[in-house]
């Protein structure tokens, strides 16, 4: 069957590259600078949360299980299973904090994501309300009348202080906190 050759990709914008690049480069660079620590807990919990690591376990728990099983002819060296569960507890022991290393690394990094997304959206909205600042200027030069906007207009050339934003919301969860009956767990939302 003859190939079809691929549809061509849209381009992005010169900028959108730039962005693409430097956000990989940094993953890499990143990723070359980890501690060996963090490499071995990486793999530890990327083996263990494979496929291949469950049909390992299968295999010899199974096995273990069935040489241990009491109509089986081979000589028994775990009668009651105690030690098998003994080595699955202390191997969950060491893979659940493997996971948790890895877990806390990657919460980190969304943490440092979000708060670039943060500035990005802070700087987004400042540059936005210099610019609605400047077209309101430019508007009332050439004599062009917001109308119905205009309290709108000036709403929206008020720079946001996230600070001011962030205690809003404590207080509004605060004030729904009070509202709240005290007994049971609070209703669900419907």
């Amino acid at each position: 069957m003859p190939r079809q050759p691929e549809p061509p990709r849209p381009s992005l914008a010169p900028v959108l590259d730039r962005n693409i690049a430097a956000l990989v480069n940094r993953r890499y660079r990143e990723e070359r600078e980890k501690p060996v620590q963090d490499r071995l807990a990486d793999r530890v919990t990327q083996f263990t949360g494979s496929l291949r690591f469950v049909y390992i376990h299968i295999a010899l728990f199974g096995t273990w299980i069935l040489w241990n099983l009491p109509f089986s002819p081979l000589p028994r060296f775990d009668p009651t299973l105690v030690v098998l569960a003994m080595v699955a507890s202390v191997e969950a022991i060491f893979l659940s904090t493997f996971v948790l290393i890895t877990q806390n690394r990657m919460a980190a990094q969304a943490e440092r994501r979000a708060e670039l997304d943060l500035q990005i959206s802070l700087l987004t909205e400042h540059e936005l309300t210099q610019l609605i600042r400047v077209v309101n200027a430019v508007a009332a030069h050439v004599g062009v009348e917001p109308g119905a906007v205009a309290g709108d207009i000036e709403a929206i050339e008020q720079d946001v202080h996230p600070e001011a934003v962030l205690d809003r919301i404590q207080t509004a969860e605060e004030e729904q906190g009070d509202r709240e009956p005290r007994r049971g767990p609070s209703p669900e939302p419907h």
